[in-house]
């Protein structure tokens, strides 16, 4: 495989690991993004994104002299074989993905495009965009083509390197198979398809994800009425290679940057060719009854009544690995907590305050202080290793709500503290040795 000219244009999240990971397959790489600082920081080896083994790969590149960045569109891609936008495409009016970044960068650079360049949309975006984004370039020289990303954060660099498939669309098969090229040193399967349908892949996938979750949540409600463990029900289902054992773990709902935008989405373009998808919209509402359920678990802790009652919070990042608090069901959980008039304590490995009606603090055990109840809400290693008989000696209450299943139980008894999962009910389980 030939090393290739290529631009990449935007570098947030995905931006970023595709510039660095394409850089670190051999070709060379200019990165453009309108934040002339954020360029600086970048050209420093400064990365602001917390990604295990990005900042490296964005160093070794810049130094081995394949990895470039720009200020501009237009500058990054003056000499580019390829040219893959990354742009946001946030939630619109009425749940669309707003593509106005999309279509304005397309617009920008359509007369500094090389001669038989191919663009390639790496943003989600619905079905029609890679029509529209040809349009809007006005070349037919230029084709277009669609290449989803499925970066999970805090393992973007690992699922950039090591995919599960490469998906790549376009209604000009000989676009696909040169873009499909530059991933060949991966060795992955490579499904090569039309245009709307790899469009369709990225939010098919997302929204069964989604629906994965929201079911095992669902699950763990019956769980708790009936008397059952979700974990043992789950671990039951898993070995069920249809099933399989990833997303059976319940939690206090589903977020971050993807999926909530995604799924909202997938029900708007049902509707506009007049499609009720009606599992879709009932898997955004049963996420919803997940973040409720764990706020009702916090008030029964309490009595009832969370009125100046103080509460610890353990996480915020929407989940483990990363500070992003888009959507985040933690974030979401404490907002309710503070709307309904406790006093939160919040801490996170790596999220630092101010936010609105809540202390963010440096230290677990500061959060925990003076407690009338702690609610677990982002699964970090670290709150596995508190020492419970401190946090027993600190807090002023007993409960501790672990919405995601991820303490010892035994410990925490031990110390004195009431263990409150979800679906399982406290000390009804037999233990098998």
């Amino acid at each position: 495989m030939f090393a290739r000219r290529i631009a990449v244009v935007g570098t947030g999240y995905v931006g970023l690991t595709t510039g660095a990971c394409l850089a670190s397959l051999g070709h060379r790489v200019v990165c453009g993004d309108l934040d002339a600082l954020k360029v600086a920081r970048l050209k420093a080896g400064q990365v602001d994104i917390l990604e295990p083994g990005l900042n490296e790969l964005v160093v070794e590149g810049q130094a081995a002299g394949r990895l470039e960045f720009v200020v501009g569109a237009r500058n990054a891609v003056l000499d580019a074989e390829v040219v893959f936008l990354c742009l946001p495409t946030p939630m619109g009016a009425g749940g669309a993905a707003d593509l106005s970044a999309v279509e304005s960068v397309a617009q920008e650079i359509r007369d500094v495009l090389p001669y038989g360049c191919i663009v390639v949309c790496k943003s989600t975006v619905p079905v029609g965009t890679s029509e529209r984004v040809h349009e809007l370039l006005g070349r037919e020289d230029v084709a277009a083509v669609s290449n989803p990303e499925f970066l999970r954060e805090g393992t973007a660099v690992h699922d950039f390197l090591n995919p599960d498939r490469i998906v790549v669309g376009s209604d000009s098969p000989q676009a696909a198979e040169r873009v499909a090229a530059l991933f060949a040193k991966l060795g992955a399967p490579t499904v090569l398809m039309d245009a709307a349908s790899s469009e369709m892949v990225k939010y098919a996938a997302n929204c069964f994800l989604a629906m994965k979750l929201s079911y095992v949540n669902a699950v763990a409600e019956l769980c708790e009425l009936l008397g059952a463990d979700v974990t043992s029900v789950c671990e039951g289902m898993g070995y069920d290679r249809r099933i399989g054992q990833s997303f059976l773990k319940p939690g206090p709902g589903w977020g971050g940057s993807c999926l909530p935008k995604d799924t909202h989405a997938m029900v708007q373009i049902a509707e506009s060719v007049g499609v009720d998808f009606s599992l879709i919209r009932s898997t955004i509402e049963s996420n919803k009854r997940s973040q409720d359920r764990i706020v009702a678990k916090v008030r029964d802790a309490v009595g009832g009544d969370l009125a100046g009652v103080r509460v610890g919070v353990l996480g915020l990042a929407f989940k483990a690995g990363t500070n992003d608090l888009r959507d985040s069901p933690a974030l979401a959980v404490a907002e309710q907590l503070v709307l309904a008039g406790a006093d939160i304590s919040a801490y996170d490995p790596e999220v630092t305050g101010p936010l609105a009606g809540m202390l963010v603090v440096d230290d677990p055990y500061q959060a925990i202080k003076g407690a009338e109840a702690v609610v677990l809400l982002t699964d970090w290693p670290v709150f596995r290793t508190l020492d419970w008989v401190r946090v027993a000696e600190l807090m002023d209450g007993h409960a501790i709500i672990d919405s995601r299943n991820q303490l010892d139980e035994d410990a925490l008894v031990r110390a004195g503290l009431l263990h409150l999962g979800v679906g399982r009910a406290p000390l009804a389980r037999p233990q098998f040795s």
